[in-house]
């Protein structure tokens, strides 16, 4: 049902003469669905043209059922926490929430309601009365989500929400993420593999402006299946087989270097042997077998 869904057929994109969408055609449905892709893919400029902050120049977008170009509408069923996210540094948590709350037109007694509910479920209850300055990036980040989920969305779009948080700060986000995912559309815009791997099941590949690829993380590991090989080689070869092949890991033991690699056939050195697929392996190889230019394993 176009209710439960999010429906974007042909759209195009513009900045003057670059076209940073090229006939992009995606269904999402309900849950976590993961777009990923490198810096500059045009990841963001969709995010954002799903939130109604551009215009498309051609093409078809429906938000569940609500036409892209209704965009006080749209905005009212969205939730967006932009990858550049920030906030009143000098209002405490409680005040900018409040603030937001009402910018959006809702009352007081439903505003404390749901600030005290996010709040708890961001964890950031006993932080209400500090500084958003005094913040740190994962709790302005955990706080960007409340701010989203403020007027209880539909939809909530993240872009690049874990770039630069550390490890245990990165899985308290993703697993509060998986959890907004059990009663709304949440999309993940991100260049990082792990937080794909970590939270979703539905993806896309994009690539300068197109949808490279679309399935499940199964399915991407799949096609990989038989195109990764491991092999131990000197250092002084490493330059050489970075020039021939796309290499997605690398592990030094003092002369030697294990190194993961991805080929059609067999690779030339002695001694490689096949390895299971994970799915950074399989992201490249999507990536190689469209042409990009991957060649050393580089983004």
């Amino acid at each position: 049902m176009e209710e439960n869904c999010i429906i974007i057929d042909h759209v195009n994109q513009f900045y003057g003469r670059k076209q940073a969408l090229k006939d992009v055609t995606l269904t999402i449905h309900q849950g976590m669905f993961g777009l990923l892709g490198r810096n500059g893919a045009g990841k963001t400029t969709l995010m954002k043209t799903l939130a109604a902050l551009h215009e498309k120049k051609s093409g078809e977008i429906s938000i569940c059922g609500i036409p892209v170009e209704n965009a006080k509408t749209v905005r009212s069923i969205t939730g967006y926490l932009p990858q550049d996210f920030s906030m009143y540094p000098n209002m405490t948590v409680s005040e900018s929430l409040d603030y937001l709350g009402v910018l959006s037109g809702m009352n007081s007694g439903l505003r404390k309601k749901r600030m005290d509910m996010l709040l708890k479920r961001v964890n950031l209850s006993e932080d209400r009365h500090k500084k958003v300055r005094a913040l740190s990036g994962g709790m302005r980040r955990r706080l960007g989500i409340a701010q989203a989920l403020l007027h209880d969305p539909k939809v909530l779009i993240v872009d690049e929400p874990t770039a630069g948080l550390d490890p245990e700060e990165r899985i308290r986000f993703r697993n509060l993420l998986c959890e907004v995912a059990e009663e709304r559309i949440v999309i993940l815009s991100t260049h990082i593999v792990g937080d794909i791997e970590a939270t979703c099941e539905d993806i896309a590949i994009m690539n300068e402006g197109r949808i490279l690829w679309r399935g499940t993380v199964a399915e991407l590991i799949g096609e990989a299946e038989g195109r990764v090989y491991t092999i131990n080689v000197p250092k002084s070869s490493l330059s050489d087989i970075k020039k021939e092949y796309v290499v997605t890991g690398m592990l030094t033991q003092k002369d030697f270097v294990t190194i993961r690699l991805l080929s059609n056939g067999r690779p030339e050195p002695e001694g490689a042997a096949k390895a299971a697929p994970n799915v950074e392996d399989a992201y490249m190889y999507c990536l190689m077998r469209h042409g990009c230019d991957v060649k050393g394993g580089e983004l």
